[in-house]
């Protein structure tokens, strides 16, 4: 390693966040990055583990040692044409990848890893800068067409690879614009959507060929269709079908998805007018509770109170996690415990181990949710039922499984995309799958793995071999 001893020298030191009053004036992005010196010195950190077991805990398998003793050495283009080796878009995973190569770090033992998700961040943007990052189109055309549906995460690391080994790619998009839920499902002030333009933008240079406003599926073209004008279709559309509470008043005015609610305000930031599909009403003057406490209730939180919201509460059926873990058990893999984002720290009431009773209203529109403690195995505490005033409850539980309707393929049990993670293929013959249509609901960096191994497995099924890496 560059600094043999850095991690004994220097403490962890990440970036910052402007303050709360003033990032809520806005839907930029607020984090404040870190000086050359300062990210210098944090890859120092870095040790010479012998096991990087940062390696393993990042989905896309990173060389985090490897470009950190780069940026060290100060040999930043060489660190951002390792980082991209490996990984499509360090620039997002950078931003919204909660990381769990840190809780795989060595130096994380004594909860102080190495600030693996800031450097990447770094690396990619400084890329972008100094314009190291440029269409990479095929030297050869291959003959083959390949249709992928969906341009989330998955879509486009398997449209890029797929169209740098000269396959003619083209990509259908329900939506005005490409990108999936980084587009419309994450807010702009944790990524703003000109990180995707750029890219969307170099693979057009690549030859990928993007199909906005064009559904496949019921209402659309067909699975049938695609596969009999395309050498290989690969579905990438993601879990779209939310999880409900099926209790009384749930038909009333003002409860809504979370992916009803946060795709509108991601419309009107980028000047794209307003869906007929979801809600078009705002959080602002009113009373918010968010049932679900992870990342998409944190983004309901931040979206309701920059759209203005009187007060913001949210709600998680799990019990209360604990402050630490216990790092015998749990290390190096993800740790359950307390966490605390940048949403939930500018307000919102926090309040675990509740369950919705049933939702109460006026005049056809919510105005309370009945609420009910429970213990750690989710029955109802005797006596410890509870109201809460909201006009506006937005559910963030997650997704159970993809919108499969007409489309004829095989599921496995829990009504996800039924194929393996070698050969990625479905039971229809030159259908292929990737992302959480096939896995299930899950990180960006999976999906950009999913990605990058299924253009693997289709090129070599095209081609009799790849050099694509997997």
């Amino acid at each position: 390693m560059g600094k043999p001893t850095g991690f004994m020298e220097f403490e962890r030191h990440d970036r910052a966040y402007t303050p709360v009053e003033e990032r809520l004036k806005h839907f930029k992005e607020f984090v404040v990055p870190l000086a050359d010196a300062e990210l210098k010195t944090q890859a120092a950190r870095c040790m010479d583990c012998g096991i990087p077991f940062c390696h393993n805990g990042c989905p896309v398998n990173n060389q985090i040692p490897d470009w950190n003793d780069l940026v060290y050495t100060g040999d930043w283009k060489q660190a951002a044409q390792n980082l991209h080796s490996t990984n499509n878009f360090p620039e997002v995973t950078g931003r919204i990848c909660p990381a769990p190569c840190e809780a795989a770090c060595t130096l994380n033992i004594d909860d102080n890893p190495v600030t693996i998700k800031t450097i990447e961040a770094a690396i990619a943007d400084r890329a972008w800068t100094e314009g190291w990052i440029k269409p990479q189109p095929a030297a050869h055309k291959t003959g083959k067409k390949i249709a992928i549906v969906g341009s989330g995460p998955a879509g486009l690391a398997a449209a890029q690879q797929l169209g740098r080994a000269g396959h003619d790619v083209h990509v259908f998009e329900k939506n005005a614009f490409p990108g999936g839920l980084l587009r419309y499902g994450i807010p702009d002030f944790k990524m703003e959507k000109t990180i995707i333009e750029r890219r969307v933008k170099q693979m057009e240079s690549e030859g990928v060929t993007f199909h906005c406003n064009t559904a496949v599926g019921p209402g659309g073209r067909t699975l049938e269709a695609l596969s009999a004008e395309y050498d290989a279709v690969l579905l990438a559309s993601g879990a779209e079908k939310p999880r409900d509470i099926p209790v009384n008043g749930r038909d009333l005015a003002g409860i809504h998805f979370a992916m009803d609610f946060l795709p509108q305000q991601n419309r009107r930031v980028s000047g794209e007018p307003v869906s007929n599909q979801g809600t078009g009403e705002t959080a602002h003057g009113r009373h918010v509770v968010v049932i679900g406490g992870g990342d998409t209730g944190s983004d309901c939180i931040g979206t309701s109170f920059r759209q203005g919201a009187a007060s913001v509460t949210q709600l998680e059926i799990m019990p209360l996690p604990p402050t630490k873990e216990n790092k015998d058990l749990t290390w190096p893999h993800w740790p359950l415990k307390m966490r605390t984002s940048s949403s939930q720290a500018e307000g919102a009431k926090r309040d675990f181990s509740v369950n919705t009773k049933r939702f109460e209203g006026k005049d056809g529109r919510v105005t309370t949710l009945v609420c009910v403690k429970v213990d750690d195995t989710f029955k109802e505490i005797p006596g410890s039922e509870f109201d809460i005033p909201a006009d506006l409850v937005l559910l963030a539980m997650g997704f159970v499984s993809p919108l499969t309707d007409g489309l004829g393929l095989q599921l496995d049990p829990r009504g996800n995309v039924k194929a393996d993670d070698k050969g990625y293929a479905t039971s229809l013959s030159n259908v292929y799958v990737a992302g959480d249509m096939r896995r299930g609901q899950s990180l960006v960096v999976w999906a950009i793995r999913e990605g990058r191994q299924a253009a693997h497995a289709i090129d070599k099924a095209l081609m009799g071999k790849t050099t694509l890496p997997r």
